[in-house]
């Protein structure tokens, strides 16, 4: 696991964005910018202590979506998608890690360690040394991000 970092494109959309996003009280939480198939999706990923609803990514799609045409920022066609992170979302940034220092995540391993292929702890740090948890017993264990496939926030139904 890596870090992410924005391409040029993202970069640009995060700019862009992140006032519109700042203004109407969300947390912008991501911006993707991929190939799928033949078309290329443009995806901003929203998030609000209250939650997403259907609602709050329609709210944010038109100011984006009139900013996008105003700055023209990606020269080629584009399907432009608004959305919830979701409960169970992958951290990717450092600014994730930080966010939801303390929160509940399951951590997916490229490898088994310790005879097992994924873990639940309680987040509480990561670097570029590694993810480091709080495990159930009460100690607190770091894995290396070579080792990690995903950190995702865990919730339990």
């Amino acid at each position: 696991m890596k870090f992410k970092k924005f391409g040029a494109t993202e970069q640009k959309v995060y700019d862009l964005v992140k006032p519109i996003t700042d203004e109407l009280g969300y947390y912008l939480w991501d911006v993707c910018y991929q190939k799928e198939g033949a078309v290329w999706h443009l995806c901003i990923f929203i998030d609000s202590d209250d939650g997403i609803t259907i609602q709050d990514c329609e709210k944010a799609t038109e100011p984006i979506n009139a900013i996008m045409d105003k700055e023209d920022p990606i020269s080629q066609s584009y399907v432009l998608e608004v959305g919830s992170a979701g409960l169970e979302r992958e951290l990717v940034k450092e600014e994730h890690f930080e966010v939801c220092e303390g929160d509940t995540v399951r951590i997916r391993f490229i490898r088994n360690i310790d005879g097992e292929k994924e873990i639940v702890a309680v987040l509480s740090g990561a670097d570029k040394n590694g993810v480091s948890v709080v495990l159930d017993d009460g100690s607190t264990k770091i894995f290396p991000l070579a080792d990690i496939a995903y950190v995702r926030l865990y919730f339990e139904i």
